[in-house]
């Protein structure tokens, strides 16, 4: 579920963003309106800390691009949330933590 605990379990334990931390990114360039960008960002919501690489859902919707910015970031999370869904049904390897499985199950 989007905006629980678990979101900032996922950030203690991924080692993505242990490496996001660090400084140990693939490098990443991009352009948009003109700004060149080095670094990835990931979609989130309120939860998440405060970093340059998480874009959060504009809370104060003034002006129609801020409006459309927001329909279309939460139309993203609501179709990664759903993806993510499907494959928790068909695998139960993702359903939750592993850590207390046996080698035998996992594979």
């Amino acid at each position: 579920m989007s905006g629980s605990l678990n979101d900032i379990n996922v950030l203690d334990r991924s080692p993505i963003f242990t490496a996001l931390v660090e400084g140990r990114t693939a490098p990443i360039n991009y352009t948009i309106n003109g700004h060149e960008y080095i670094m990835g960002y990931y979609l989130a919501d309120g939860i998440y800390p405060n970093w340059s690489t998480f874009v959060k859902t504009i809370s104060r919707l003034l002006g129609a691009k801020r409006k459309y910015f927001a329909s279309k970031q939460e139309s993203a999370i609501k179709d990664v949330e759903r993806a993510f869904r499907v494959l928790q049904s068909c695998f139960a390897i993702i359903r939750g933590p592993i850590r207390y499985w046996n080698e035998e199950t996992l594979a």
